[in-house]
């Protein structure tokens, strides 16, 4: 019996935690305020010249050539860019 009323009020617990986080994230999404951070606009994003993926300039690994800047997706490809100049 005790047992039986341990197992309800730990399912119940749950229940209620689920319920809290489903109506949380229906609220964050009628309020346009998501809490992971989200751009409200698109961001240009660059190309990288050695494997030619699309990378955020905020996030990439960069490196001056002369007078321009150029974005890379790791250092790997900004090494390998480095090593056509030479």
């Amino acid at each position: 019996m005790i047992l039986r009323l341990v197992l309800l009020l730990i399912l119940a617990s749950l229940l209620l935690r689920a319920w809290r986080r489903i109506a949380a994230g229906i609220s964050e999404g009628l309020s346009g305020t998501p809490s992971h951070r989200v751009p409200t606009q698109g961001v240009q994003m660059v190309r990288d010249p050695v494997c030619g993926t699309y990378v955020v300039p905020d996030r990439a690994v960069a490196l001056t050539d002369g007078s321009q800047r150029l974005f890379f997706c790791s250092d790997r490809c900004r090494d390998a860019y480095r090593q056509r100049r030479v």
